[in-house]
């Protein structure tokens, strides 16, 4: 079994995306081997998301330690990224060049895991809808912001997280995404969005459900 190796810490890089550069962190596998390619979306700019959110780096880090090289980009209109917020509208064409830049650096790298926190969730589940399931192993959803925007349908695999007294996304409005595509969710007992004193519960959790697929 691969042991962790000492913790990868996050190192900034320009990408090219459509509109111009995006700003982004990457961070290593924390594994001697890379077993994929993680990218994470982080929440809406408009209430001061960015890629320096702390679920973000949680999800990054848990996921390095899984093996995963990771990209947590700021979108267009974030921090020194250029371009402008569009909504989500045109957010997935900015992964897509992240993940495109992620593939030339590693090549050979076939696993691919879309994970995002808030706006970032609905930015990765219309991604996902161009992508085919070959292409990628699973998705991460946590606090996703059903309620706010018009989300398509992701796959039954799916790992979504809720708080159970999430104040931004209530637990009904996901329960009622959820229900017409049989969707299971984790709920988390007592946690607002932004589970706020639980990252570590949080960041366990994510590693607990992922080791369970093998």
């Amino acid at each position: 079994m691969n042991e962790p190796r000492k913790a990868p810490t996050f190192i900034p890089l320009d990408i090219l995306g459509p509109v111009g550069r995006l700003e982004c962190l990457k961070l290593e596998s924390a594994l001697p081997e890379t077993r994929g390619i993680a990218l994470v979306a982080h929440p809406n700019p408009l209430e001061g998301g960015s890629f320096t959110n702390k679920i973000v780096h949680t999800l990054a880090k848990t996921l390095s330690r899984l093996g995963y090289t990771c990209y947590c980009p700021n979108l267009r209109g974030v921090g020194n990224s250029e371009g402008e917020h569009s909504r989500g509208e045109f957010e997935p064409d900015d992964m897509a060049a992240v993940l495109a830049h992620a593939r030339a650096e590693n090549p050979g790298i076939e696993k691919l895991v879309l994970a995002g926190f808030s706006f970032g969730t609905y930015v990765q589940s219309r991604f996902r809808q161009r992508l085919s399931d070959t292409e990628v192993e699973g998705m991460i959803l946590i606090g996703p912001s059903v309620s706010r925007h018009t989300f398509p349908t992701v796959p039954a695999d799916t790992l979504v997280i809720h708080g159970e007294e999430d104040e931004v996304v209530s637990l009904a409005a996901v329960f009622d995404w959820a229900r017409p595509q049989q969707l299971p969710i984790i709920v988390v007992p007592g946690v607002s969005h932004f589970f706020h004193g639980r990252l570590t519960q949080l960041a366990n959790i994510v590693e607990q459900q992922w080791k369970l697929r093998g």
